[in-house]
């Protein structure tokens, strides 16, 4: 016969009589600073995967930007970016609602790969995309976490 093991319920803490009105989705929420930082509202953030086609999609971004399919785009890279923009003699269009199809000698040229996360920045009042590739995000970023850290870069 099989020896049977009592259940272990942890012991319920007393409940703080300050809290006993709140039910614990009301909590008093903790104080935060407030942040001195300003956003420009014509600047909006995707994150996208590129796929084996090299192709990247984010409705919402290319929405801002107001850009439909079949408009003619062209791009340049530029410090390790891709910076794409409409021309009426590109080479690029937009595919359906929110599909961009990256040049192979531009993803060459940025070191990108099937399945690489890139994140795409829409410069709305400028009809910018700037599609920031890993390795630039994580210079960008390592440089960043050296100042709000305090140490080296790396």
């Amino acid at each position: 016969m099989a020896a049977v093991v009592p259940a272990l319920i942890p012991a319920v803490p007393p409940q703080d009589p300050r809290m006993s009105s709140l039910s614990p989705m009301r909590r008093a929420s903790l104080p935060l600073s407030r942040m001195p930082v300003v956003r420009d509202a014509g600047v909006v953030y995707g994150l996208a995967t590129l796929d084996a086609r090299g192709r990247v999609a984010d409705r919402h971004v290319v929405l801002v930007l107001g850009w439909v399919p079949g408009l003619r785009l062209t791009a340049a890279v530029r410090q390790g970016s891709i910076v794409v923009m409409p021309d009426p003699v590109g080479r690029m269009t937009v595919a359906a609602p929110g599909h961009l199809r990256l040049p192979a000698s531009v993803r060459a040229w940025c070191g990108l790969s099937a399945g690489d996360r890139v994140l795409l920045v829409a410069l709305a009042d400028q009809q910018r995309l700037v599609v920031h590739p890993p390795a630039v995000v994580d210079t960008v970023v390592a440089a960043l976490h050296a100042a709000v850290l305090g140490g080296d870069a790396a």
